[in-house]
């Protein structure tokens, strides 16, 4: 395969959708022969996991992003979130990233409002009680790159999907 290690990288907030659509999307996906990279929330969050994400998501073809009701309260997500967006860009057309909207509307991705608009006030609470003016100014950036990112993914053609009650 060359320095394409993974087919998928698949970015998702575990709390809401590893145990369901993720956990199912994935096998799937591993059935049908595609190599996916699954970030599972419950490893150890060090300093040598971001570099790994780095590369696992820059020597994969592709990119889904499953945008769920929490995946904007996760500062882990969203930087994951502009790090795959920026292997897009650097890539052209080289990396496809594919939304799925699981029970969100892209337009509360786009706008942040509903679940997004709440995560998002906490982000700015944290931000403003934030007392060292440095890192301060490092979060007001990074909560605009985070907005900004969003805006980016919910215009990119994507799935909607609605979460139907499966009997469990």
């Amino acid at each position: 395969m060359g320095s394409m290690t993974y087919h998928v990288f698949l970015s998702f907030r575990g709390e809401d959708t590893r145990k369901t659509f993720t956990g199912h999307l994935y096998t799937a996906l591993s059935g049908a022969g595609f190599h996916t990279f699954r970030d599972d929330d419950g490893i150890e969050r060090g300093k040598n996991v971001k570099s790994e994400l780095d590369k696992a998501i820059k020597e994969a073809r592709s990119s889904i992003v499953v945008l769920s009701k929490d995946y904007s309260s996760s500062g882990w997500c969203l930087d994951e979130l502009m790090m795959i967006l920026e292997r897009k860009r650097s890539s052209g057309a080289g990396h496809v990233v594919l939304p799925v909207f699981y029970d969100v509307d892209p337009s509360q991705v786009r706008k942040q409002t509903g679940s997004f608009g709440d995560a998002f006030c906490r982000h700015e609470e944290r931000l403003n009680a934030e007392t060292n003016e440095s890192k301060k100014e490092y979060l007001r950036k990074k909560v605009q790159l985070w907005r900004g990112a969003l805006r980016e993914v919910a215009d990119l053609a994507g799935m909607v999907l609605k979460n139907q009650a499966d009997g469990e």
